[in-house]
C-alpha cells in the first residue's frame, strides 16, 4: 500500500500534525492496515473537510479512504444506493441526478465522502424536515479494531456510536443510503431580508414548515438596532413545470452542471480579512439581497455549495488558518442565542461566513450534534487576539444552556465541558473500550477531548 509521512491538517488549517498516511485500495488492504496499526493507532480520513483535528493522528497513522470509491448498486425504482465509503457526495450527484434522485442530506460542500458523512453525522439546510445523514442510512459495513467486518443497522448500539462518532469505532467500508426523489436539478428559491435577529428568528419559526431547505446568512458585525440582520434563503426542488420553456433546459431537466472559478492563491497576506474588509463585504452582501423575491430558479451547486466553485477557498484566511465555530441551543433558550450574537457583534469578530438554521428532532447518534433548536456557525481568523479565551466563554454559555458544539468543526474545546454537552458520552466511551480495548482507533481530537 502507498504510505508516506506527511503533515495533515483540517480544513481550518490551524493545527497540523505529522502522521503516516496509508492509502488502501481494497477492503483487504484496509483490513491489513488496521491489523498492522502501530502504537499510536490510526484514524480514517475522507476528503479532509472536517475543520479541526478529527481526521489527524500525530505520530500515528491516517487511513486515506478515498481510494475505496466504487458505486456497487443503485435501485432506481426504490431509491437506494450501495457504495463504498470513499465515494463523495459530488460523485453521487453526478450519477444519481440524471436518474431522478438526490442525496438525502448535504452540508455546505459536496466534497464529503459517504463515510465522513456518517462519521460526522452531517446535517444540511433540511434538518428541520429530514434530520441528519445517518437517519437515511439503511446499513453500513464497519471494519472494527479486531480486523473483523460487521454489518451494522439502525437501532443498534454500534450504529448509534458510529453515527457522529468521528471514526473512533472503526472504518466504514460501504453504506446503503436512502435517496430523495427529484424531478429536476433546479431549485425554486425564495429570498428575503430580516432587519435584526428577532425579526429573523420570527420568520424562521413562523414559516420554516413551508420549505424543505432553509438557511440564513447573518451579519455578525452589525450593531445596535441592526444586530443580527440577515438574508434568509429558502427553497425546494423545482418541479418540471417551473422550468423555462427553452428547449435545452426542458430537454435536460436533470443535468448536473458545476462551475469553477480560479483557485485561491497559495499565499494570502495575513490580515486580509480584517474588521474593515469583512464589514464592507457584509454591508454589500446585505444591501444587494432583495427585500423579498420568490420562485427564483437556481442550479443545485449555486444553492447548496457556492464555495465549492472556488478551489482551496480556505486559503483566504492566510497561513494562520481559521476557526469554524458551531453550536446549538434548544428552543426556549433564545436569550442565550441573542446574548452570544450580541457578544460576537460587540467584539467585532470579522466573520463573513456566518449562518443560522433551525434544527428539527434529535438524531440517534450518541455524539450526533443536531438537537431541536437554533444552530449558529461562523468562521473567525485564528490569529484574532484573545480568540481562545473568548470562545471558551461562549462554550460555557452554550453548555450552561444545555447546548453543544459540533465536534466535526471543533479544534479547541476543553474536555471538561464535553459531558455536559453530550449526555451519552459515557455510553460512547464504554462501548469504545469494549470494542477497541487497545485503542487502535485514535485521533488528535480523541486525545484532546479524552474520547
Amino acid at each position: 500500500m502507498p504510505a508516506d509521512t506527511v503533515s495533515v491538517t483540517g480544513w481550518g488549517r490551524t493545527a497540523p500534525s505529522a502522521a503516516r498516511l496509508i492509502r488502501p485500495r481494497t477492503f483487504e488492504e484496509a483490513v491489513l492496515a488496521v491489523r498492522g496499526c502501530g502504537a499510536r493507532g490510526g484514524i480514517p480520513r475522507g476528503l479532509g473537510r472536517a475543520y479541526g483535528d478529527a481526521a489527524q493522528n500525530a505520530g500515528g497513522e491516517v487511513f486515506d479512504m478515498t481510494g475505496l470509491d466504487r458505486i456497487h448498486a443503485i435501485d432506481a425504482d426504490g431509491g437506494t444506493v450501495l457504495c463504498d465509503a470513499g465515494v463523495s457526495l459530488h460523485r453521487l450527484m453526478e450519477v444519481l441526478l440524471p436518474l431522478g434522485w438526490f442525496v438525502p442530506v448535504t452540508p455546505g460542500t459536496r466534497y464529503v465522502t459517504v463515510g465522513g458523512a456518517v462519521g460526522a453525522d452531517i446535517h444540511g439546510k433540511n434538518h428541520h424536515v429530514s434530520g441528519s445523514f445517518s437517519r437515511h442510512v439503511l446499513s453500513f459495513e464497519l471494519l472494527t479494531a479486531d480486523g473483523q467486518v460487521r454489518t451494522v443497522v439502525p437501532g443498534t448500539p454500534l450504529f448509534e456510536a458510529t453515527a457522529g462518532g468521528m471514526g473512533l469505532t472503526g472504518v466504514i467500508l460501504t453504506a446503503t443510503v436512502r435517496l430523495q426523489p427529484v424531478r429536476t436539478s433546479w431549485m425554486s428559491v425564495d429570498t428575503e431580508r430580516a432587519s435584526d435577529l428577532d425579526d429573523l428568528m420570527a420568520r424562521l419559526a413562523d414559516t420554516d414548515h413551508r420549505y424543505r431547505y432553509s438557511v440564513a446568512w447573518i451579519d455578525l458585525l452589525a450593531r445596535g438596532k441592526a444586530t443580527g440582520r440577515a438574508v434568509l434563503t429558502r427553497g425546494d426542488h423545482a418541479p418540471l413545470d417551473a422550468l423555462p420553456r427553452s428547449a435545452r433546459v426542458r430537454r435536460e431537466p436533470l443535468s448536473f452542471r458545476t462551475a469553477r472559478l480560479p483557485a485561491a492563491p497559495s499565499f494570502v497576506p495575513e490580515g486580509l480579512l480584517s474588521r474593515t474588509t469583512v464589514g464592507l463585504f457584509n454591508e454589500l452582501w446585505y444591501r444587494k439581497a432583495p427585500r423579498a423575491r420568490t420562485g427564483e430558479l437556481q442550479r443545485i451547486p449555486a444553492f447548496f455549495h457556492p464555495l465549492d466553485g472556488v478551489p482551496h477557498w480556505n486559503r483566504i484566511y492566510g497561513r494562520g488558518g481559521f476557526v469554524q465555530y458551531q453550536f446549538v441551543v434548544g428552543h426556549g433558550r433564545e436569550e442565550t442565542l441573542r446574548r452570544i450574537v450580541r457578544r460576537i457583534s460587540e467584539r467585532r469578530c470579522p466573520s463573513f461566513l456566518a449562518v443560522l438554521k433551525r434544527f428539527g428532532d434529535a438524531d440517534p447518534g450518541w455524539l450526533s450534534f443536531p438537537a431541536p433548536g437554533w444552530t449558529l456557525a461562523l468562521d473567525i481568523p485564528a490569529s484574532l487576539p484573545g480568540l481562545g479565551a473568548f470562545l471558551d466563554e461562549l462554550d460555557e454559555e452554550v453548555a450552561g444552556a444545555g447546548g453543544r458544539v459540533y465536534l466535526a468543526k471543533d479544534s479547541r474545546l476543553r474536555p471538561d465541558l464535553l459531558a455536559a454537552m453530550y449526555p451519552r458520552l459515557d455510553d460512547f466511551r464504554s462501548l469504545r473500550a469494549e470494542l477497541d480495548p487497545r485503542g487502535v482507533f485514535t485521533s488528535d481530537l480523541s486525545r484532546r477531548l479524552r474520547l
